[in-house]
C-alpha cells in the first residue's frame, strides 16, 4: 500500500506455512504470529515473541504457530536497534503495529513515523527517483539515470541512495520488482507472466529471488493465501 506521507511502499503478507526456510528480509519488517509466539533463529542467535520487529539483511529461519503469521514489510526505513535479529514490540508501538498489519492506513503511518526518527529525510529528487522505480520496475533504472536525476557523480549518487533508503540501488530495484511480481500473482497472474512483467529473466530467476527474500516458493505462498482465505489489497504485494 502506498504510504500517505512517503514514496515508499508498506507491504502486507499473510503466511500459511509452519516454517520459513533460511532467508534474509530485504527491508525492516514487523512479524506477528496468529496464535502464540514465533521463534527466529540464526546460528546461536534466537529471538522470540508474539510481535517482532525484524532486522533486514540477516539470514534466519522462522518457526511459526499452526495458524501461520502476518508480515508488514516497511520499505525505506533503517532498523532502529542494535539487536542482531529482532526486537519484541510492546505497548503503544505494538498496538499500532497490530493495526498496521490489519491494513489500517493511519496505523501504518504511525509505525513508519516511529521508525523514521533516525532515518535520513528524503530530498525531493530522491523521492522522485523512488517513485519512478516503483512505477516501472521492469525498466530497471540505470546508475547513469540515477546520477542525472540526483545531480551527483555516480559513486556519490549510489552512496546517497543507500543512506536514504537503507538499501543499495541494485537491491532496491530487485525488491521493487519482486513486490510487483508478487502483487500480480496474488491477482491471479501466472508466475511466468508475473516474472516477465516485473523484468525477471524467467520463472526460475523469480523463484530464486522470491525464496531467498521470503523463505518459501511463489507457489507455496499463493497456496497459503488461498488456504487462509486472506488476500492483500491490490496495491499490496504478497510473497
Amino acid at each position: 500500500m502506498p504510504d500517505p506521507v512517503s514514496p515508499f511502499l508498506s507491504t502486507r503478507l499473510p503466511i500459511g506455512n509452519r516454517t520459513l526456510e533460511a532467508h534474509a528480509n530485504p527491508v525492516t519488517c514487523v512479524l506477528a504470529g496468529r496464535r502464540g509466539p514465533l521463534k527466529l533463529q540464526q546460528g546461536g542467535l534466537r529471538a522470540e515473541g508474539d510481535l517482532l520487529l525484524v532486522r533486514p539483511g540477516v539470514v534466519h529461519e522462522v518457526a511459526l504457530t499452526d495458524q501461520g503469521a502476518d508480515v508488514l514489510y516497511l520499505n525505506g526505513l533503517h532498523f532502529p536497534s542494535d539487536a542482531p535479529l529482532a526486537v519484541a514490540l510492546r505497548g503503544p508501538f505494538a498496538l499500532s503495529a497490530e493495526l498496521a498489519l490489519r491494513g489500517e492506513p493511519s496505523a501504518v503511518a504511525e509505525v513508519r513515523a516511529r521508525l523514521t526518527l533516525r532515518a535520513h529525510k528524503l530530498s525531493a529528487r530522491m523521492a522522485d527517483v523512488v517513485r519512478a522505480i516503483l512505477a516501472e520496475p521492469m525498466r530497471r533504472m540505470s546508475q547513469g539515470e540515477l546520477s542525472r536525476r540526483l545531480g551527483l557523480e555516480r559513486t556519490q549518487a549510489l552512496r546517497c541512495f543507500k543512506e536514504a533508503t537503507g538499501q543499495t540501488f541494485r537491491a532496491f530495484k530487485s525488491w521493487s520488482a519482486l513486490q510487483h511480481a508478487a502483487a500480480l500473482m496474488v491477482c491471479g497472474e501466472l508466475v511466468r507472466t508475473a516474472a516477465m512483467d516485473a523484468g525477471f529473466a524467467d520463472t526460475a530467476h523469480l523463484s530464486r529471488v522470491f525464496r531467498w527474500h521470503f523463505g518459501l516458493t511463489p507457489s507455496a505462498a499463493i497456496a497459503g493465501l488461498q488456504l487462509n482465505g486472506r488476500h492483500p489489497p491490490a496495491n499490496s504485494a504478497a510473497a
